[in-house]
Formats: C-alpha cells, structure tokens, sequence
C-alpha cells in the first residue's frame, strides 16, 4: 500500500492507494513542522490519520508538506514512523514538489502555491532548480489566504473600505477590532485566522476596492515571484483554494502580465497519484 500526503497549513489530504490499486481517501488538520511542535504532530496522526486508516502497514508513505524544509524533514519521518509500521520508505518533500510532480509531471515549468500560504518555484521537470523564498505572511506571501485576509483587515479598520461593509464584516464574523487584535497578536496561527476571511472577501468582489486589493495583490504576486522564473518561456501552475477560488482575478492579473497560465488545480492529489502510479 502507498500512503500519499498534500498538507497545508490549514488541511492535510490524504490518499492510501491499496494492494488493488483503488484509492481510498482522508483528511486531517494541517501538518506543518516549521510551525507545530513534535508532540502536535503525533498527535494529529495518532488521532485523527491512524484510526480512518484499515492498517498501519504501509509500504511507502509520500508525504510533502508545508513548513517541510531541510531540518525539518527529519522531524516529520520521526511522527510517520512513530505511527506507521513502513516497511519500504518514508518521503518527505517539501509542499512546492508536490505541486511540481503533480502538475508539471515530467516537464520543466513554474509551479505555485496558493492557498493560506503561497510560494512558487521552477521545475526542471526533475527538480526545482529555483525558488523565491516566500517569506511567509508577515514579509511575503504575496497573493496568499493569510495576505488577502490581512490586507481586507487592515483597510476595513483604517477606513479605507465603506462602513456597511464593516458592519457586514462584524454581524458575519461576530468579531470587533479588539478581538480581531487579539486573534492576530496574542492567539496561536493567526495565519489561519486571516486566511479565514477569504471566503467573505470573495463574496464583495463585486465591490470595486476589494476586487482591487485582491488584483493588487495577485500582480504583486507574479512580479515579486514568478516573473523571476523566465515566465516568458513556461507555463505557469496553480494549485490551492485561494488560486481555485479566485482564478478568475488570479486570470485578469497574468493577461495584465502576459503570463501564460497552464492549469489551476484546488488540490494537486490526482497528479501525485498519477505520479507515482
């Protein structure tokens, strides 16, 4: 049996293909070992992976994760093995080479992430040879879930967003400035939190200064990034809800650019699949 894991910093997919070949699929709480701690991650396997799954035998596991970065992978082989009886090999990639297995396959092109996070590289179609650090949502993540939520955020309270909206924002959310301050400073994954508001920003794009603070931030996304990828000579890939969700602004800012876009995906789980079938 092959175990194969897609994980962001909001949810992990999982997909266990049998000794039959049928595919059997699960879910859980993002993993992400830049930000959790070992215990957090055990136990997000122990609890919520290990008991949807028909054995702990498992032949190969795949996983490729956010936040897994060079030191980190070890940590990560750590939590599978711990709950998992491996018996070939236990892979752990970083979440940009399932994006670049899953959708370039075998070919060179430039692969991105949009989801609570983003971050893009290019693909030689063996490896990735070049990647912008993201920098995450504080310095970077241009384009991101966490990005559009905070810059939604900060123009909704600075007044630069009409007062119905405002309204609209705290009746929704049931939240004020204060509790929004304390989500973002005092409270665990405010990344998380800001992302959250993404499908409330979708909801007024037909708002002039939203549409705008979204394309504005899609443009920022392609310039900063993926225009130091020769985006003139590949095609470039999406996948995450954020790019899903909003591929038609996500669109408009790459015809403003003359980006070619090659396909935009919600999850790249079936061309990792086809990877490793």
């Amino acid at each position: 049996m092959i175990l194969i894991a897609d994980s962001g910093s909001t949810k992990t997919d999982w997909c266990l293909i049998d000794d039959r070949g049928e595919k059997h699929y699960y879910s859980t709480k993002g993993m992400n070992p830049y930000q959790q701690s070992e215990e957090e991650l055990s136990r997000e396997v122990a609890t919520a992976l290990v008991p949807q799954l028909p054995s702990k035998e498992i032949e190969e596991v795949h996983f490729y994760g956010a936040g897994c970065i060079y030191d980190k992978i070890p940590l990560m082989q750590r939590v599978l093995n711990s709950h998992l009886a491996i018996t070939k090999c236990c892979e752990v990639n970083s979440d940009m080479l399932a994006v670049a297995h899953g959708l370039c396959g075998h070919e060179p092109g430039i692969a991105c992430i949009m989801g609570t996070g983003s971050n893009s590289c290019f693909y030689d179609g063996k490896e990735i040879v070049k990647n912008v650090s993201s920098l995450g949502y504080i310095l970077g993540d241009e384009g991101s879930g966490s990005v559009l939520g905070k810059l939604f955020i900060s123009d909704l309270y600075k007044n630069q967003l009409d007062n119905e909206l405002r309204m609209e924002f705290e009746k929704q959310y049931g939240l004020d400035v204060g509790q929004v301050i304390d989500k973002v400073y005092r409270q665990p994954y405010p990344n998380r939190f800001l992302a959250s508001f993404a499908p409330f920003i979708k909801q007024h794009l037909d708002h002039p200064s939203v549409y705008q603070l979204v394309l504005g931030s899609f443009l920022a996304f392609f310039r900063r990034n993926v225009m130091q990828y020769e985006s003139d000579k590949y095609p470039v890939f999406f996948n995450g809800s954020i790019a899903w969700h909003f591929q038609e602004v996500l669109q408009e800012a790459a015809h403003q650019l003359d980006i070619n876009i090659g396909e935009i995906v919600k999850s790249p789980m079936e061309g990792l699949i086809k990877y490793y079938s």
